[in-house]
C-alpha cells in the first residue's frame, strides 16, 4: 500500500511539473510575442512623431527664406515651399522610394518597391513600411526645398515644380540608395547617420548649380562687379524659421534611429543641440570681429550650419566633439558666404549653398575625424574611431569618396536638368516680373495687399 501511494505521488508530481512547464512555456511565448509587438509599436510611434517634426521643418524653411528675401516675393516663396512637398510626395511614392530602398542593381539604384507596393496593411511589419515611407518622404522634401532659397526672387514657378519632381524622384533617391539603401557607398563603409550629405549636400550642390546657371538678381552686382546688399524684409520671421528648424532637427537626427527603444536617441539629441548652439556663437563672434556688429542673419545661419554639420556624425561623436564640429561650421559658414558672394559672384539670398552644401560636406568628413567607438556602438552604427581618436585615415578616406561622388552626381544631373529647363520652359523670370515681384508676376496677387491705396469712387 505504501509503495502504491509513493508511485501515485510520483505520477501526480510528474503531471504537475509537466503542467507547470507547459504554462511557463506558453507564458514565455506570449511574453515574447508581446515584447516583439510592443517594440514594433514603439518604433512606429517614434518614427511617425519624428516624421511629423521633420515635416514641420518645411514651415521653418519657408519662414527663413521669406524673411531673408523681399516682401514682393513672399507669396512665391510660400508657394514653392508648399508645392515642392506636394510634388515631391507623389514622386517619392511613384518611384523615389523604390529607387532608394528597392533591391539593389549593382549598388547603384533600387529596382522594386515602386508605388509603395512593399507595404502590407495586413501585418505589423507591413504597416511599419508605411511609417518608414512617411519618415523618408519628409527627408526627400527637405532636400528639394533647400534649393528654393538660393534661387529665390528670380526663378520661374513652372521650372521649380519640374525641378522638385526630378530631385524627389531621381537625384535624391539614387544618392540615398548609395548610402542608406545598401548601395556601393554603404558597402564601402560610409557613415552619414541622418543626412549631412544625403539630404543637405544634395540640396546645397543643386542650389550651387541652379544659382550659377540662373544668374544673380537684378541689381545684385554693380558695373564694377562689387556685391550689393539686398536686405531681407523680415528678420524676425527668419529667426522664427530658424527656431522651427532647430526644433524639427530633434526629429531629423534622433529620429534617424527609427527606433524608440534605442536609447542613443538621448545622446543624439544632446550632440545636435550643442552643435547648433556652438555654431551660432562662433558665427556671431567671427562676424562681430569682421564688421564690428553681431549680425543677426549671419548668427542665424551659424545655428543652421552647426545643425547641418552634426547631422552626419551625431550618433558617433561625444558632446565635446559636437561643440567643436558646430563651432567650426559656424566659422566656415561666414567665410563661405563671403567667398561665394564676393569672389565667385554667385547670388544666394539665404546662404543655402554655404549652410547646406559646404557645411554638409564638412559634417560628413567630421565622421572620419571625431567618431568614437563607444558612441557608434551604442547607436548601432558600429565601432568607428576617427582620426583624432586613433582610427587613422581609413574612415576619413571613405567619407571623402562619398562627399566627392555625391558632388559630381548632383552637379552633373542638376546641371543637365537646369540647362534643359532654361532651353525649354524657361528658368529665369523676366526683368519686369523681378521688378514688380514674383507675387504679382507669377501668382497675380500680393502677400501684403493692405498697402494698396483705394479710392472711394
Amino acid at each position: 500500500m505504501l509503495k502504491l501511494i509513493k508511485k501515485f505521488r510520483k505520477v501526480i508530481m510528474g503531471v504537475v511539473a509537466l503542467a507547470l512547464g507547459l504554462v511557463g512555456g506558453i507564458s514565455a511565448f506570449a511574453e515574447g510575442e508581446t515584447v516583439a509587438s510592443n517594440t514594433i509599436a514603439i518604433n512606429t510611434i517614434w518614427t511617425l512623431i519624428a516624421a511629423f517634426l521633420v515635416f514641420f521643418m518645411q514651415a521653418g524653411f519657408a519662414m527663413v527664406e521669406t524673411g531673408f528675401t523681399r516682401a514682393k516675393n513672399a507669396g512665391n516663396i510660400m508657394m514653392k515651399n508648399l508645392m515642392d512637398f506636394c510634388v515631391g510626395s507623389l514622386m517619392y511614392w511613384l518611384v523615389g522610394f523604390g529607387i532608394m530602398f528597392g533591391a539593389s542593381k549593382a549598388g547603384l539604384f533600387g529596382t522594386d518597391g515602386f508605388f509603395l507596393q512593399a507595404a502590407n496593411p495586413s501585418t505589423p511589419e507591413g504597416l511599419w513600411k508605411f511609417a518608414y515611407w512617411m519618415f523618408q518622404v519628409v527627408f526627400a522634401a527637405t532636400a528639394a526645398t533647400i534649393v528654393s532659397g538660393a534661387m529665390a526672387e528670380r526663378t520661374k514657378f513652372p521650372a521649380y515644380l519640374i525641378y522638385s519632381a526630378v530631385i524627389s524622384g531621381l537625384i535624391y533617391p539614387v544618392v540615398g540608395h548609395w548610402i542608406w539603401g545598401g548601395g556601393w557607398l554603404s558597402k564601402l563603409g560610409m557613415v552619414d547617420f541622418a543626412g549631412s550629405t544625403v539630404v543637405h549636400s544634395i540640396g546645397g550642390w543643386a542650389a550651387l548649380v541652379g544659382a550659377t546657371i540662373l544668374g544673380p538678381r537684378l541689381g545684385k552686382y554693380g558695373k564694377d562687379g562689387k556685391s550689393r546688399a539686398i536686405p531681407g524684409h523680415n528678420i524676425p520671421l527668419a529667426a522664427l524659421g530658424v527656431f522651427i528648424l532647430w526644433f524639427g532637427w530633434f526629429g531629423f537626427n534622433p529620429g534617424s534611429t527609427t527606433s524608440g527603444v534605442n536609447l542613443s536617441i538621448a545622446t543624439i539629441a544632446v550632440t545636435t543641440n550643442l552643435a547648433a548652439a556652438a555654431g551660432a556663437i562662433s558665427a556671431m563672434i567671427i562676424v562681430w570681429m569682421q564688421f564690428g556688429k553681431p549680425d543677426t542673419s549671419m548668427t542665424l545661419n551659424g545655428a543652421l550650419a552647426g545643425l547641418v554639420a552634426i547631422t552626419a556624425p551625431c550618433a558617433t561623436v561625444s558632446p565635446l566633439s559636437a561643440i567643436i564640429i558646430g563651432s567650426i561650421a559656424g566659422i566656415l559658414v561666414v567665410f563661405s558666404v563671403e567667398f561665394i558672394d564676393k569672389v565667385l559672384k554667385i547670388d544666394d539670398p539665404v546662404g543655402a549653398i554655404s549652410v547646406h552644401g559646404v557645411c554638409g560636406a564638412f559634417g560628413t568628413l567630421a565622421v572620419g575625424l571625431f567618431s568614437e567607438a563607444a558612441y557608434g556602438m551604442s547607436s548601432g552604427v558600429g565601432a568607428i574611431n576617427g582620426l583624432f581618436f586613433g582610427g587613422g585615415l581609413s574612415q576619413l578616406k571613405i567619407q571623402f569618396i562619398g562627399v566627392a561622388s555625391v558632388f559630381f552626381w548632383v552637379a552633373i544631373t542638376a546641371g543637365v536638368l537646369f540647362l534643359i529647363l532654361k532651353a525649354t520652359v524657361g528658368l529665369r523670370a523676366s526683368d519686369e516680373e523681378q521688378l514688380k515681384g514674383l507675387d504679382i508676376g507669377e501668382h497675380g496677387m500680393e502677400s501684403y495687399a493692405g498697402f494698396q491705396i483705394f479710392t472711394t469712387e
